[in-house]
């Protein structure tokens, strides 16, 4: 699927004034209801019940996937997440939760300010206005959090609905969000894929992922995704956080090294549950880049076989990954030339600031 949406980003917005004085001071809208229902802040001890909406939500919306306990924990704990401010729940009479929402601002922004919504409504609940009431009381903590900042940059509020569960977009829609970009779900069949090594470019050597290589890791994911839309630079906080979690494969994951300097990079993470969702057992690959210097040497490819090939070794069925379609090195026709499919497709709402 090659199609996608390209938006005229920031030049829409004139940040001449920091967003604090941009963005207007409002209250938080109140949320009641329906009948039934109760609104509250996020506790610490609710990470098991989000899990738990989540999973119910996966199956309409991603029947492939979905968070785990510790993701959404290891989210909470970051220094710049506050769950009881920045995040809300719903639940019913019986106490079981039905809604989560969080706005979670992007720390050390970097040309643009940007929060990320996430959450959504069990789908047994939906059509009743929860959803509705969950998305305006997001928007206005996410102003709330942008118009902390006396930068002058514009502003994004960001949030994601998947092609399947149109009702999502629709909301968003009506609310003031424009699609913005589209996220293709791609997978690769192990036992077909043509897995045979590619030559590696002159002075480079492939290395399963380490400890010692992670800041050399960090540096060239912040330079390799610097021109990729909707991406911020991940802080060291953030990036030894994510390592951190039981799903991280560092024996799947690899860096290219040119002497000491890591210019490629490649990430794995294994849900075994996600293998019960799709009947198969996969690898995913969270995230891939070469610094620009070294694109257009296949040095990409070379990653992705080596580490397709690990996954085949360790009698996985699939390789699985997400693109952005309109990603500026060409991304998507390097998967598909290495057999991959796309599966589903996600959309990226936007409002600017």
């Amino acid at each position: 699927m090659t199609d996608s949406l390209i938006d005229s980003g920031a030049s829409e917005i004139d940040a001449s004034r920091p967003l604090a004085a941009r963005i207007p001071v409002r209250d938080r809208p109140e949320l009641a209801g329906p009948d039934g229902v109760t609104w509250r802040a996020t506790r610490e001890d609710d990470v098991e019940a989000i899990a738990a909406l989540l999973a119910a939500m996966a199956e309409r919306d991603h029947p492939d996937w979905s968070e785990t306990a510790d993701e959404i924990a290891e989210t909470f704990s970051h220094s710049y997440v506050d769950a009881a401010r920045d995040s809300v729940v719903a639940e019913d009479a019986d106490g079981t939760m039905i809604a989560h929402g969080l706005a979670m601002r992007a720390p050390e922004p970097v040309d643009y300010a940007r929060v990320w919504l996430s959450g959504g409504v069990h789908p047994n609940y939906r059509g009743r206005g929860i959803g509705r009431q969950l998305l305006a009381w997001q928007t206005a903590r996410a102003e709330e959090l942008l118009a902390e900042l006396e930068l002058t940059i514009p502003g994004w509020v960001l949030a994601y609905a998947a092609d399947r569960s149109p009702e999502h977009g629709r909301l968003l829609d009506r609310a003031g969000y424009s699609p913005s970009r589209y996220f293709t779900t791609l997978h690769a069949e192990l036992s077909t894929a043509a897995l045979e090594p590619r030559t590696l470019p002159e002075g480079i050597r492939i290395e399963p992922w380490s400890p010692r290589h992670s800041e050399g890791a960090r540096a060239a994911k912040n330079a390799a995704f610097a021109d990729h839309w909707g991406s911020q630079p991940a802080t060291q906080e953030g990036w030894e956080s994510w390592q951190g979690l039981p799903t991280f494969r560092p024996e799947l994951s690899r860096v290219a090294l040119a002497g000491d300097e890591v210019v490629g990079f490649i990430t794995t993470d294994v849900n075994e549950d996600d293998w019960t969702r799709m009947g198969r057992s996969s690898g995913y690959i969270g995230l891939v880049g070469t610094v620009r210097e070294w694109r257009g040497k296949g040095l990409a490819s070379a990653l992705l076989v080596d580490v397709m090939r690990a996954y085949r070794a360790q009698g996985f069925d699939l390789a699985v990954l997400d693109v952005d379609t309109a990603n500026p090195t060409g991304a998507l026709g390097v998967y598909e030339r290495l057999g991959f499919a796309a599966v589903a497709r996600d959309v990226a709402y936007r409002r600017l600031y």
